[in-house]
């Protein structure tokens, strides 16, 4: 029996550091993670078992926080109750097929792996291979990553594949492509921010998504120098009162212009890096005329930022840069729209402008949200791209990965659709019509959630990886029951760039499969060409060739320096000792030099007018809670979590209350052309009057994505998340009953 392993937090890319321990034998092993503890006995996965699961019984596993340059020992409460769902009752333990009544009932793996391989040829045979589609998801390893690209393009013979890491860091990835010539979230360790004297970050609340980041802004807060953008006084924008720094609440969908403005304060009052600007970037001059019209009175107009503030903010990142050291990081809430790779890049002009990039002690950096964001986009899950983040469409790496998979480069499909274009066309004429997801809730975290629900119920056959029954996998002819993250080995790529080893601590239920094993076994059944393991250690073996020359590239990393506790830091080719720090000599463009990008506001969709007149128009952002990740269908099964946060609230600001008669905890209708959210209201100053909030973890009545629009950034594929227009009223009495039964349902 392991008596511990070390290992990572399932949830967030901060990628935690923990130790997992059983309880029965509580004595460091050995070697961790050599021998993991037998599972727990399998829970009854019946149909009505599944549905009425409950809270988890009393962990298998103890957590306890490792020390790490991340996380410091430190872990949030999704982390110290992450064991937890291991021994969830409503796991699912075995394959589950939905009959002509819409009840899931246990099959075999053999007859699953049968129907899904007669479903594909059928799918093939009737509307071609582009009529077969794979979702993936950020939270897949590294080699589950991977092998469901190859997976998808050679032994499905797809062009159709994308993942939810296009909802989460496609703006930012767009950006720094375009500037640096490559993209690695953060271009430098996490420990860099300690010594810096200003930090300015934009749309992130990670106070509440990844409480141990906070204490990297420690220094910049002693200082003074704690700058966040944000429409909200989050938890996060708290920390800059008592001197602490300074609050920028802009408009939302407004971030963009106020970029433009601090550039325009650098400029015209003689703040910026000239000597940096003149031999590492190029740009200048046409970046110069592009803000000329943003002075801060016209920004303060636009954005309802003081031109003061504006004034004081870019002195201080200025004068931090040429004494203490300044970092710009940016977060969701400023890319998740549909010029999100714009104001990336907005934001990426500024901090050339500032000299910060490339520099020891200044930075520009943007954070990565799922656990494997950043290696889930590197290796082959985006619809444009093959592993090492090589270009789908260049010749000499199309050729690449054909020696590497031995196969015709003629076998290996162009590029394919974004998330959300890929959503769009499930079910129709020429789109998918037989879809697999692995690792994704797109029925909740997807925009326009009503839409792409009729979508997947318009599917010939969907198929869904999941280890608890989500509103997906409801949705779903096919379950199939995969292994949690404290029963895999692998390895996973954090916000820093650095690849981890993920150890299994226990050992999964007698009828849960990995994904790798899923791909290798119908791969074989469809006489797909190319090899497939069910070994993580093989597949990263064959990642570190395929990876071998491109921008993210691995070739030189292997699990025995991991095991050993080594850092890994792409790119990492063989022979070197990889690159915690990008860019201090050159950038990745051929003439060496960053690239500065004029970018403008552009004129948004006119919304549908409002057809209720007992209902306000107010602009509607979305976000996470402390207690919940990404669509809840984790941390609402874990009974701690759930009671903090049993359910969606609107938060509004009380002036904006009064004036449509709600009152705290009242029932609230929150409507557009897209669909409808009912919730109690929570009245908070921390909001703009203009502005109302609503977390994305809920489902059913309660899910945000029911209003937001499925419009995307033309460069990034991002859909707009952060800026929809709705209509806020006091529910009707009878709509507050469905919303009181749908909560007690959930």
């Amino acid at each position: 029996m392991t008596k511990s392993a070390d290992t990572h937090c399932p949830y967030c890319a901060l990628q935690c550091a923990m130790t997992l321990k059983s309880p029965a034998a509580l004595t460091p092993a050995v070697q961790p993670g050599s021998d993991p503890v037998p599972a727990p006995t399998a829970p009854n996965t019946s149909a009505a078992t599944v549905a009425a699961a409950g809270a988890a019984a009393a962990p298998v596993l103890e957590v306890s926080g490792r020390d790490f340059p991340t996380n410091r020992g430190g872990l949030c409460r999704k982390g110290w109750t992450s064991a937890s769902l291991l021994s969830h009752p409503g796991r699912v333990t075995e394959p589950m097929l939905k009959g002509s009544d819409g009840v899931h009932r246990p099959v075999s793996w053999d007859d699953a792996l049968k129907l899904i391989t007669a479903a594909v040829k059928d799918t093939r045979d009737r509307y071609g291979a582009d009529a077969v589609g794979v979702f993936g998801g950020g939270g897949l390893t590294n080699e589950k990553a991977y092998q469901l690209g190859k997976f998808a393009r050679l032994a499905l013979g797809t062009s159709r594949i994308d993942y939810n890491g296009r909802f989460c860091m496609s703006s930012a990835a767009a950006a720094g492509m375009r500037a640096f010539g490559v993209d690695r979230g953060l271009p430098f360790p996490l420990s860099d921010l300690d010594g810096a004297s200003t930090i300015m970050m934009l749309g992130s609340n990670v106070a509440e998504t990844m409480p141990p980041f906070v204490q990297h802004l420690q220094g910049a807060r002693d200082a003074g120098g704690l700058i966040v953008v944000d429409p909200r006084r989050s938890a996060t924008a708290a920390f800059t009162s008592d001197g602490g720094g300074l609050h920028l609440q802009p408009l939302p969908g407004t971030d963009l212009t106020l970029l433009l403005g601090l550039s325009h304060v650098v400029i015209h009052e003689g703040l910026a890096d000239t000597d940096f600007i003149r031999s590492r970037t190029s740009g200048f001059e046409a970046l110069s005329r592009s803000v000329n019209a943003f002075w801060p009175e016209r920004v303060q107009s636009l954005t309802g930022v003081p031109a003061d503030l504006l004034r004081e903010t870019a002195r201080r990142l200025a004068h931090g840069a040429a004494k203490g050291g300044t970092y710009i990081l940016t977060g969701r809430g400023v890319e998740q729209h549909v010029d999100g790779t714009d104001t990336a890049t907005a934001a990426i002009n500024l901090s050339l402008l500032l000299g910060l990039p490339g520099s020891a002690r200044s930075g520009y950096g943007t954070l990565t949200g799922q656990g494997n964001g950043q290696g889930g986009r590197e290796h082959g899950q985006k619809a444009d791209q093959l592993p090492g983040y090589r270009k789908i469409t260049d010749p000499a790496a199309r050729a690449h990965m054909a020696k590497v998979w031995g196969v015709p480069e003629s076998l290996i499909p162009g590029p394919g659709l974004p998330a959300v274009q890929l959503l769009k066309s499930l079910g129709q004429p020429d789109g998918v019509r037989c879809l697999f997801v692995h690792a994704s809730n797109i029925a909740v975290a997807s925009p326009d959630a009503n839409a792409v629900i009729s979508g997947l119920r318009s599917l010939d056959f969907l198929v869904v990886c999941d280890f608890f029954v989500s509103e997906t996998a409801a949705e779903a002819d096919l379950i199939l029951p995969v292994l949690q993250w404290a029963e895999e080995e692998g390895t996973l790529t954090n916000l820093e760039g650095r690849v981890l080893r993920r150890r299994r601590a226990l050992q999964p239920p007698a009828g849960a499969r990995s994904e790798l094993w899923i791909m290798a076994r119908l791969a074989e059944l469809l006489d797909a060409p190319s090899t497939y393991s069910d070994d993580p250690e093989t597949v990263f073996e064959e990642l570190r060739l395929a990876s071998a020359g491109g921008l993210a590239d691995y070739s030189g990393i292997d699990y025995a320096m991991l095991d050993r506790g080594e850092a890994a830091y792409w790119p990492f080719p063989v022979g070197s000792s990889g690159t915690p720090r990008l860019f201090l000599d050159s950038f990745a463009h051929a003439d060496g030099k960053a690239v500065m990008t004029p970018v403008a506001p552009r004129r948004r969709r006119t919304p549908a007018a409002n057809p209720d007149p007992d209902a306000k128009t107010m602009t509607l952002i979305t976000g996470r809670l402390l207690e919940h990740y990404q669509s809840g269908a984790q941390t609402r099964r874990v009974s701690e979590l759930l009671a903090s946060q049993p359910e969606a609230k609107m938060q509004i600001h009380p002036a904006a209350a009064a004036s449509m008669g709600i009152t705290d905890g009242a029932f609230v209708s929150v409507a557009n052309e897209r669909g409808e959210v009912l919730c109690r209201a929570e009245l908070s100053t921390a909001i703009r009057p203009e502005t109302v909030f609503l977390p994305f973890h809920f489902p059913e009545l309660e899910s945000a994505n029911r209003l937001t629009e499925a419009a995307t950034d033309p460069i990034s594929g991002m859909p707009e998340f952060k800026f929809n227009k709705v209509w806020v009223r006091v529910a009707a009495n009878g709509l507050q009953n469905s919303v009181l039964q749908t909560s007690e349902a959930s």
